[in-house]
């Protein structure tokens, strides 16, 4: 395949072009499915509009109830946008904080407004296209940590190359630009801004050292020539969603790896068994996403390091205070396509963190570990001993964690770290609809996931051959509007092993369709969203939802404008928009200043010529404020 193929198309398009799933699931049959379905999927939908939410809900909530509740909204929701720029409600103010190729450290060269910048000294601005984020504030500083998901290889390499890399100084400044930017900001008169001059900025990138630890560390699929131990490994990738460990840790995330390998031969029948099927259900194949690396960077070649694919997928935890630290890739939370990572405690203080497998048909997993957290004491293991799960949604609103262990697997206990798919697969787990962000309510024993969409539900079945018909939590073939789905633990405890859930929200496009697919009650004209994504919490207990969806405003998207950053009121299920991002931009990754009247959001590939007006677009956070400097969340 051509990189100019490449260039604007999405991982999961590329992922599907390259590795096409067989026709299995009869359209007929899917719908037959889902009407004998319907007194079920009716339930939900008011289930999940806030008619009744686990115990917290509107049952018998009179008008004057609900508008109460809503008024905790302190805005008046916009309109949607289909512009090249960002609104907010009135009442509020918006500035860029950081963007694309603005200097982390005094040396760092200037922006260059047609090709971004020299591969010199591109390790020391701020990386492309922003997603998962959290603040730290150590020692009266304020740091932010940023991941750098992908570059828009169009624009960063010299104009004629069409997105390819032509030497290894093409492929350098590509592996700078992405990863992890660690930075202080400060507020002053003027509003925030880097402290260019701060000994804690940093960027992390595909060529740092890491450590790799827990079960599977020392493996032999994890073992290079370069690293016969098994236990260090250069770089983070293709860093998506984020994470915060109760001891103040960053958690970033490795997602679309596969597209950055390929082969300069074509061996692969010649692989062991392990290495061909781990290949098929990863994706990865003999011609990487465009980025060229194999071609340049040996470490990226498949026929001469077959196992480096396996040192990536992983979640890794930074120490934003320690610029000298070396990050640390945890296999005890298992490979996969990682969107984010959602840590809280047990009531006994065990660690549990929530993870999605961002792709068609793939499942939704949790961590349990064995130690348990003490405030100031070590927190060795916390993230790798311990028992990977994988979530098994039923029909009846009823849910279990199922343990991947080699009893109930079939599988070593290192391989089913490696190989967390197949595991997932081998016990049956409940395949999703592209499980992204999830997040857990500060004020409730719940937690919610995104997900964001999966046009073949019900049509092919996900990469291991698992089928994905029409199920509880996945209601609508060919889906392409996304829900959210939400589960709280039997005995307000996030280690126990079952659970109940309902859908939060089903987005839909109520303009267009009068059906399942014009979304649930809680969707309306006024509000109407497709394809959410990022999600977090505020401290009033209020989910800000952040959206990856179609925005070209035509067909079944009509009405719905750019991407955007509603809010959801978790008790009686409305929703608001907030913000809207540029035309062709997504919106992700959201965080707060230490004082709460900051808001940090991520704005993702901008179209137009966003934020400067001339030039490149480029990738920001921008600082949401009110205009009286009260709090945001």
């Amino acid at each position: 395949m051509k990189d100019i193929d490449t260039v604007n198309m999405s991982a999961d398009d590329w992922d599907e072009q390259n590795f096409p799933r067989p026709d299995a699931n009869e359209f007929d049959e899917v719908v037959e499915r889902a009407i004998s379905r319907r007194g079920f999927l009716g339930g939900v939908l008011a289930f999940g509009s806030g008619a009744a939410v686990m115990g917290t809900g509107l049952l018998g909530t009179t008008s004057a109830q609900a508008q109460a509740a809503a008024n905790r909204f302190p805005f008046t929701p916009i309109d949607i946008q289909t512009d090249f720029d960002v609104h907010v409600p009135e009442g509020y103010n918006w500035k860029v904080l950081a963007r694309w190729g603005d200097a982390l450290m005094p040396e760092a060269e200037g922006y260059d407004i047609t090709e971004g910048g020299p591969v010199a000294g591109s390790d020391m601005v701020f990386g492309e296209n922003t997603d998962g984020m959290e603040t730290f504030t150590f020692r009266g500083h304020q740091l932010i940590a940023i991941n750098h998901e992908y570059t828009n290889r169009g624009t960063n390499l010299p104009a004629g190359q069409d997105g390819t890399p032509a030497n290894a100084d093409d492929v350098r400044k590509l592996q700078n630009l992405q990863g992890v930017t660690v930075m202080e900001v400060r507020e002053s008169d003027n509003g925030w801004s880097i402290v260019t001059d701060s000994p804690f900025n940093r960027r992390i990138h595909h060529n740092t050292p890491m450590k790799i630890v827990g079960p599977a560390a020392g493996h032999d699929l994890l073992k290079t020539e370069a690293d016969p131990t098994g236990t260090e490994s250069l770089g983070t990738f293709n860093n998506c969603g984020s994470g915060k460990t109760p001891w103040g840790t960053y958690l970033t995330c490795e997602e679309n790896f596969n597209g950055y390998f390929g082969s300069t031969e074509e061996a692969q029948d010649q692989k062991p068994n392990a290495l061909v099927d781990g290949y098929a259900r990863y994706g990865i194949g003999a011609d990487g996403w465009g980025y060229d690396y194999h071609k340049w960077d040996a470490r990226f070649d498949t026929s001469k390091n077959p196992n480096e694919p396996h040192r990536a997928g992983w979640v890794v935890e930074i120490d934003p205070t320690d610029p000298t630290s070396t990050p640390v890739k945890h296999t005890g939370l298992g490979r996969f396509k990682h969107e984010n990572a959602e840590v809280v405690l047990a009531p006994d203080g065990r660690v549990v963190v929530y993870m999605g497998d961002d792709e068609r048909g793939e499942f939704l997993y949790r961590f349990v570990s064995n130690g348990t957290y003490q405030p100031g004491g070590s927190t060795e293991g916390l993230l790798d001993d311990g028992t990977l799960y994988v979530a098994k949604f039923n029909d009846d609103q009823t849910g279990e964690w199922l343990a991947l262990t080699p009893e109930t697997t079939g599988m070593g206990a290192a391989d089913i770290l490696i190989f967390a798919r197949m595991a997932g697969s081998a016990v049956g787990a409940t395949t999703m609809d592209r499980p992204e962000w999830i997040s857990a309510n500060p004020h409730a024993v719940e937690a919610y996931c995104c997900l964001t969409n999966n046009r073949n539900r019900g049509v092919k079945p996900n990469a291991g051959g698992d089928d994905t018909p029409v199920n509880g939590p996945n209601p609508r073939e060919t889906n392409h509007y996304g829900q959210i789905v939400r589960w709280k633990p039997h005995n307000d405890d996030h280690a126990a092993d079952t659970f109940d859930w309902d859908l939060y929200v089903m987005a839909g496009n109520p303009t267009v369709y009068d059906n399942i697919y014009g979304g649930s009650s809680n969707i309306t004209p006024g509000n109407m969203f497709n394809s959410p994504d990022g999600m977090a919490f505020d401290s009033n207990g209020l989910v800000w939802i952040q959206t990856d969806g179609d925005d070209d405003n035509e067909g079944d998207f009509e009405g719905m404008g750019n991407n955007q950053m509603l809010v959801g009121d978790p008790v009686t299920g409305e929703i608001a928009r907030f913000l809207t991002g540029p035309n062709g931009s997504e919106v992700t990754g959201l965080a707060w200043s230490a004082d709460r009247r900051s808001m940090f959001v991520g704005i993702q590939h901008p179209g137009g010529s966003w934020p400067d007006g001339e030039g490149l677009p480029r990738s920001s956070v921008i600082v949401v404020k009110r205009d009286d400097n009260g709090v945001v969340g």
